[in-house]
């Protein structure tokens, strides 16, 4: 059940990397490695919008991630109820970034917004140190899973790592598929994605 739940966070962080890439001005607000990337090549072409967006998202995602840090800070257990007190506050951020994408806020707010919903995921995931698993990027996944390959002794947990790598390309894909032909409902699906990992989460088994 838990590796369920966290394969639905990565492919709502897929969905919401593809819509800020190709709808809010081409910054990512899960995958900081590729933001960082993205604002050199605007500071670099000296390109001020761009260059706006990206430290939107950073600061954004950094403000999410110290506010998930602290709401999961001395949780014990393989999924405390702090984990899930801060995915709750993950989906009402990414449910008012749903909400002020159908009316057309302004794209800053929308980085922010997804930023820290995304920056609150990470520190929650985080909270849970399940080996070679992140879900908001997945560089140190994929190499633990190749590093494991290359040592002939796969970890027990390869087959989670393939998961992730494969979730987060699904999420991305509807989330592109989604943007292209229903634009006014794609925010909906991480919000929904998370909600529902939410709900999931309260039921005693997973914690444990």
């Amino acid at each position: 059940m838990r590796d369920a739940l966290l394969l639905a966070l990565t492919a709502a962080a897929g969905w919401v990397d593809a819509l800020s890439y190709t709808a809010l001005g081409h910054v990512f607000t899960a995958n900081m490695t590729g933001n960082l990337v993205l604002l050199g090549l605007t500071l670099g072409s000296v390109q001020a919008g761009g260059a706006t967006r990206s430290t939107v998202a950073l600061l954004g995602f950094a403000a999410g991630a110290l506010l998930g840090s602290a709401l999961t800070r001395d949780a014990v257990g393989d999924w405390p109820r702090r984990v899930t007190a801060a995915l709750a506050v993950e989906a009402a951020a990414l449910l008012a970034f749903a909400a002020l994408w159908q009316a057309g806020a302004r794209l800053e707010l929308l980085i922010a917004l997804s930023a820290v919903g995304m920056g609150i995921q990470s520190a929650a995931v985080r909270r849970l140190a399940v080996a070679g698993v992140a879900t908001t990027f997945v560089t140190g996944t994929l190499t633990s899973l190749m590093a494991g390959l290359a040592a002939l002794r796969p970890s027990s947990g390869w087959t989670r790592q393939a998961a992730v790598l494969a979730a987060l390309l699904a999420g991305a894909t509807v989330g592109a598929a989604t943007l292209s032909r229903l634009h006014g409902a794609a925010a909906a699906g991480p919000a929904v994605l998370v909600t529902a990992v939410t709900l999931a989460a309260v039921v005693p088994e997973v914690r444990r």
